[in-house]
């Protein structure tokens, strides 16, 4: 529950009358916040009849407040002081009422103290950490900086940012993460599913990450995928981008901002680049189950493969997770040229548990195993065939991708004339 959730949680709960919240680190108690909530009020007179009108707000955000953030000790509400600004301390100013709502005690028993935090997410790490020894391992280094007092006197955000850097210094796994936000407290409902349309709707605004599908000059595809969304959701947007490339005659995917999504995204998105025949893409094995769940390219998908015709895939340093699964899985199947940096390096799925209401830990408790490789992209990440920093690399696939178009033959005159005059406009970059 950082600063931006929290300017998101008190516009939802108090809507146009809140102007801004800061979170502060307070002077006087190491390791406590303040939350300092500024509403839209004139002067000490109309703050205390907003107070009024909100009170039953105001205890409820408490509430959510001491279980999520329990280091948040003092909620307040105040209005800016004549003169000041956003960027300013306001509220310092005298003359700035604050209503002061201490956290009084009467959610203690749900909320944990950083070293019981700690133990327990190390706990959690122990149970269910895909590899039990570096599970074992880290544990012990993180204990033995909880006893040497490294964690003392920390609130929850700088706790679990430090714990979170000392675990994948440790283990080298991206995926290892301890996080705010947790699971339902005793006295919270936990939340309800979201049902597969209201998911469906929520994935139109970002179009199913699908940022831009174009078609360049010399009719070469491109398409800007940010994330792998669930098929069963994204389907039918998956299908009409690939329709709008299929005339093509080479195709760039740029997963440069992908940061990853569903396993069953990946292999919608691969099944198109094959011809239908059975095709071994990519196997997850679950250390608790000792299964292994093969995925294989699809026999039958919505609308035009695109299974002959190159491909060539852009990355960059924040590739990372289901975005590199694409990216290792073309690459080891000889389906696509990797161009750009090495990604990011997380193979691993992964799912939260939650430690208290206030905190989770993301745990990986599965590992990819490629087919053709026999092993994966973590620690590593996905090494280009052709390296060229991320700034180039949109210029080099495409001129790779010019170069086989004017290569071809029975090319339309139009066609390579675009060819040739976007191939002479192009800067000179990377490795020929």
């Amino acid at each position: 529950m950082a600063e931006g959730v929290i300017n998101h949680e008190t516009r939802e709960r108090f809507g146009g009358t809140v102007k801004r919240a800061v979170l502060l680190r307070s002077d006087d108690e190491p390791g406590q916040l303040v939350v300092r909530v500024f509403v839209e009020a004139a002067d000490d007179e109309s703050l205390a009849g907003w107070q009024r009108a909100h009170q039953a707000g105001i205890e409820e955000f408490r509430r959510e407040l001491s279980l999520r953030l329990p280091s948040a000790r003092l909620l307040e509400f105040t209005y800016d002081s004549p003169g000041d600004s956003a960027g300013d301390s306001a509220g310092d100013e005298p003359g700035a009422a604050r209503i002061s709502v201490p956290d009084d005690g009467s959610l203690a028993a749900e909320q944990l103290s950083g070293r019981e935090i700690v133990t327990k997410a190390m706990e959690l790490l122990r149970a269910n950490y895909v590899f039990p020894d570096q599970a074992e391992r880290a544990a012990a280094a993180i204990e033995a900086r909880l006893e040497a007092g490294e964690y003392d006197d920390l609130d929850e955000i700088t706790l679990t940012d430090r714990v979170t850097d000392d675990l994948q210094d440790i283990t080298g796994d991206k995926h290892l993460r301890l996080r705010l936000g947790g699971g339902p407290g005793p006295r919270r409902e936990p939340p309800k599913r979201p049902d597969r349309e209201k998911m469906r709707t929520m994935g139109r605004l970002d179009n199913f990450g699908i940022r831009r599908v174009e078609r360049l000059g010399g009719n070469v595809g491109y398409i800007d995928l940010r994330r792998m969304a669930v098929p069963a959701n994204a389907g039918p947007a998956i299908s009409a981008a690939m329709e709008l490339v299929a005339g093509t005659y080479a195709l760039i995917i740029d997963m440069r901002h992908n940061g990853g999504g569903a396993p069953e995204g990946v292999v919608f998105w691969c099944s198109y680049l094959f011809d239908g025949e059975p095709t071994h893409l990519n196997d997850i094995f679950r250390a608790d189950t000792g299964e292994t769940r093969q995925f294989w390219a699809l026999p039958y998908v919505p609308g035009t493969r695109y299974p002959d015709q190159p491909v060539y895939v852009l990355t960059s340093e924040r590739t990372f997770s289901g975005g590199e699964d694409l990216c290792y899985t073309l690459q080891a199947l000889g389906r696509a040229q990797v161009i750009g940096e090495t990604t990011g390096g997380g193979a691993h799925p992964t799912r939260p548990f939650p430690v208290s209401p206030a905190v989770h830990i993301g745990i990986p408790f599965a590992r990819s195993v490629n087919p053709v490789t026999g092993t994966n992209w973590q620690g590593t990440g996905v090494v280009p065939d052709v390296a060229v920093p991320e700034a180039q690399a949109y210029d080099t696939a495409y001129a790779r991708a010019l170069e086989h178009v004017l290569g071809l033959d029975e090319v339309p005159p139009p066609i390579a004339d675009e060819a040739r005059d976007a191939l002479a406009v192009l800067p000179a970059t990377g490795p020929g």
